[in-house]
């Protein structure tokens, strides 16, 4: 990951821990993007930042997903990997075990992991123009106004396609990615103490075997102007 991009988001956390938000009408803007596996979701969000970005005179917008846990882990004094291997696991107090069992000093307890990673992820939100992607971020952020959730869905053969040519993987290969994946993104909700996908939350669904990327984004950047989620910021961005 760039120095540019912790740099900022070293920035962002210390500019939002300087202050607090009484009116959250400042939050923002944030678009959240859940997905199923083989949607490309990262792929869409850098398109997309880079659409809005040329319609910026200043400022930019950052996609954050790994992104994330690496910051936790800064915060906690943690290997980035630890903090990823605490959402994947289903069986959370054999893990906890296998944790004190190491002796670490700089042990943490997974409580404090999951709610470090939760204030990242909302702080982050907060702070704005950001698309996170994936990290349950559309359920911690969805009181914030300013902001706009997104579901990215495709049929499975459409999502299998995507596995095998990004990853180098046989049908099976791909399928038996997907069914993994799943499993530790309902695991991550699960941490948060989320026990479903709270659908309501999003704006809109957009199916990923219907629409090109461009077309994909073009229906983002007419949702953010319906939505007005740049009404309370400037300079504002003019869609044509």
């Amino acid at each position: 990951m760039g120095n540019s991009l912790m740099n900022y988001l070293n920035s962002r956390l210390k500019e939002a821990k300087a202050r607090e938000y009484g009116n959250m009408s400042e939050a923002g803007p944030v678009i959240t993007i859940s997905r199923e596996v083989g949607c490309n979701g990262l792929v869409l969000a850098r398109l997309i930042a880079e659409r809005l970005n040329k319609k910026l005179a200043k400022g930019s917008w950052n996609v954050l997903s790994k992104e994330i846990f690496y910051e936790s882990a800064k915060e906690l004094d943690l290997d980035p990997e630890m903090v990823r291997q605490t959402f994947k696991k289903t069986d959370r107090y054999v893990f906890e075990e296998i944790l004190k069992a190491f002796r670490d000093k700089r042990y943490k307890s997974e409580e404090r992991i999951i709610k470090t990673v939760k204030e990242v992820v909302r702080t982050l939100a907060i702070e704005g123009h950001c698309i996170i992607v994936g990290r349950a971020s559309h359920i911690i952020a969805s009181d914030i106004k300013n902001a706009l959730h997104i579901r990215l869905t495709a049929p499975l053969g459409y999502r299998i396609n995507t596995i095998m040519t990004n990853n180098k993987l046989n049908r099976n290969e791909a399928i038996a990615f997907i069914e993994n994946v799943e499993k530790e993104r309902a695991a991550f909700r699960k941490a948060l103490k989320e026990s479903s996908l709270h659908e309501e939350f999003f704006d809109f669904t957009i199916n990923r075997g219907s629409f090109t990327n461009e077309q994909a984004v073009d229906l983002i950047e007419f949702a953010v102007e319906k939505k007005g989620i740049l009404n309370e910021f400037s300079p504002r961005i003019e869609f044509h």
